[in-house]
């Protein structure tokens, strides 16, 4: 590794550990044997972590890893640390194990999570909060794919709870979805910003 791409990193991972540090379970494990410069990487690295997912919950193991710098390895060592320690849980979607702050968030917002980050399926979800009775070919029309496309989606969402399909198309607990996507926006994609300024009109749904 080039001392340049080192330099990134170490910045990277100061950048998010300003974050992790103050969270509850921030405390690194220091081990005897460990020199000071091995426990203040280790420190930075977990709190880097812990920094990144408070920003940034549901980012599956690739995404975190490149998005922090950090090797295969070290990445899933750490990540079985902080799980262990509690401070960190995962769940499985799809191809995908996505990691959240414990303690955070329900099984619910897990859920929709994961799948405001599927460009495809965050797209859906929009688009179902923005219009009044959609169809799915209104579906199709403003996200650009196909209708098939469109019924792959929707019945995966309704069968993880997010979407009710009984009648036409709904966001089950919209309220919750809205301000997940609000709050996390950044993280999403220019989609969900620009979905978040009209944020304020659509938090009269019931949650």
């Amino acid at each position: 590794m080039s001392r340049e791409v080192d330099d990134e990193k170490r910045t990277t991972l100061r950048r998010f550990a300003a974050l992790g540090a103050a969270s509850p379970l921030a405390a690194a494990e220091v081990d005897a044997e460990e020199s000071a410069d091995g426990r203040e990487a280790r420190s930075d690295v977990r709190d880097a972590i812990r920094g990144y997912l408070g920003r940034t919950p549901g980012a599956h193991f690739s995404k975190l890893r490149d998005d922090l710098r950090l090797g295969t390895g070290e990445t899933q060592h750490h990540l079985r640390r902080l799980e262990s320690d509690g401070a960190v849980v995962s769940r499985r979607d799809g191809d995908y194990r996505r990691f959240y702050p414990a303690d955070r968030f329900s099984a619910f917002e897990q859920t929709a999570l994961g799948y405001l980050r599927r460009e495809t399926a965050r797209g859906i979800l929009l688009t179902l909060l923005r219009e009044t009775d959609p169809t799915g070919a209104d579906v199709a029309r403003t996200l650009d794919v196909s209708r098939a496309t469109v019924s792959k989606y929707t019945s995966e969402l309704e069968a993880a709870g997010l979407v009710d399909r009984s009648d036409g198309y709904a966001v089950r607990r919209p309220a919750v979805v809205v301000t997940l996507v609000v709050r996390y926006a950044d993280s999403f994609g220019p989609d969900a910003v620009a979905f978040a300024d009209e944020a304020p009109r659509l938090l009269s749904y019931d949650g």
